[in-house]
This record gives C-alpha cells, sequence and structure tokens, in this order.
C-alpha cells in the first residue's frame, strides 16, 4: 500500500512516516499542499493522509483540486481541528474518514487497516507477474507452488517493484519510496535488500524477474495481471 503524508510538523512527519515503513508501507511525504497535489497528479496511491492547516494550499483546498483533477485516492483526515465547519467540509468533500490530533499510533494503524479492508473488497488484492502471484491484503507471495516468506520491508520492496513491473526503477527511486532516504552514494541497503529478495524470488526459479541494469537500476519484468 502507497500511502502520501501530507504535514507540515517535520517532527510528526517523521514519526508518522518511520511507523508507516515498520509497518510495511511505501511511503512519501509532502510539507505543503501545493506539493501534495503535484505527487498526487504525478504517482497514484492508495491512501492520503492529510493535515488540513498547510502554508499556502491548505488541507481544504487540497481536497477541492484533488476532486477537480479526478484523482480519486481515499483521503483520511489527520488534524488538531475538531468538529468545525472545516472537518465537515473536508469529509463532504469526500474524505473518507478523520482522526484527531494527537492521536495513539495504533488507531492510526487500525483506520488504515479498516480502509485496507474496504478498498480490497471492492478490488482485487493479488497481483501476478509470470508466475509470481502477491497478496496486497494478506502480504503472501507465492512462486509457483512454493510460498515465499519475506520480512515487511522485503515485501514493500517486492511491492514497489510489481508497481512498476516492467519499468526500470532507480537506486534514488527506491530509497525514496521504500526506505524514505535521499540518496547516499556511501548506502548500499538497496543492494543488500535486492540480493536477498533475488535469493527468495529468482533463486530456485527456471526464469529470473528481477534484473539488474547496469548503471540505471532495477526492473522487474513479465505479463502483469490482476487475480
Amino acid at each position: 500500500m502507497k500511502i502520501l503524508v501530507v504535514e507540515d510538523e517535520n517532527k510528526l512527519a517523521g514519526f508518522i512516516q518511520q511507523g508507516l515503513h515498520q509497518a510495511g508501507y511505501i511511503v512519501q511525504h509532502s510539507d505543503n499542499g501545493s506539493e501534495a497535489l503535484r505527487k498526487a497528479a504525478s504517482e497514484t496511491f492508495d491512501l492520503i493522509l492529510l493535515d488540513l492547516m498547510l502554508p499556502g494550499m491548505n488541507g481544504i483546498e487540497v481536497l477541492k483540486n484533488l476532486r477537480a483533477f479526478k484523482i480519486l485516492s481515499p483521503v483520511i483526515i489527520v488534524s488538531a481541528l475538531s468538529g468545525t465547519s472545516q472537518v465537515v467540509e473536508g469529509l463532504d468533500l469526500g474524505a473518507v474518514d478523520y482522526i484527531k490530533k494527537p492521536f495513539e499510533w495504533e488507531e492510526l494503524l487500525a483506520r488504515i487497516r479498516i480502509l485496507q479492508r474496504k478498498i480490497f473488497t471492492a478490488e482485487t488484492t493479488r497481483i501476478r507477474v509470470e508466475d509470481l502471484v502477491i497478496d496486497l491484503m494478506t502480504r503472501q507471495v507465492v512462486r509457483g507452488n512454493q510460498q515465499i516468506l519475506l520480512t515487511a520491508k522485503e515485501f514493500a520492496l517486492l511491492e514497489y517493484l510489481i508497481r512498476n513491473t516492467n519499468r526500470v526503477v532507480s537506486k534514488n527511486q527506491i530509497l525514496e519510496n521504500v526506505w524514505n532516504m535521499s540518496f547516499d552514494p556511501e548506502s548500499n541497503v538497496v543492494e543488500v535488500f535486492m540480493y536477498q529478495l533475488r535469493k527468495k524470488v529468482d533463486k530456485d526459479f527456471d526464469k529470473p524477474l528481477i534484473e539488474t541494469v547496469i548503471g540505471v537500476g532495477y526492473k522487474l519484468s513479465g505479463t502483469k495481471s490482476s487475480l
């Protein structure tokens, strides 16, 4: 599940990002409404966590523009405002839920899981690339008839590759989307996790799905379908 966190309080944003990453979600962050709108228009997010009191374009304006541009990503309002006209207006504009700051971390995760279940009852939970099947809800991975056990971070990495099937993704893109890190030429975290993932997903099978594109990045290749 890919989540955009729109929050201008850096300490809180960092806390939310770290927690969501640890829970196995792919996370991006924007600290203002204009940037959030640009990201939502250029990428597909399964969920947007939206503060209302943002510098420049506020949360209500972001919601209005999302709907005007036909961007249908579900939105959960996360705001210190409570019972105000802005919250009511946000819900009327199509936000699916509201959680008040300060909040309990487990409550936020529970609200996200509830939304996941609603999404996945309306849409397929499983994606197939060749003989590899990934279930986004149960986080089960199967190739052929063999179940593959992945850590939370390995699953997030595989999910990111599958979302970009047949497209090359750079090390920098992986760091930003899976680890929420800026490019660090000294870091080999991507290489280490990619090695572990390929060992589990490709090693014992005739056809490797994950390839290294030298000097560019990585690509998961194959025919993709929903089940």
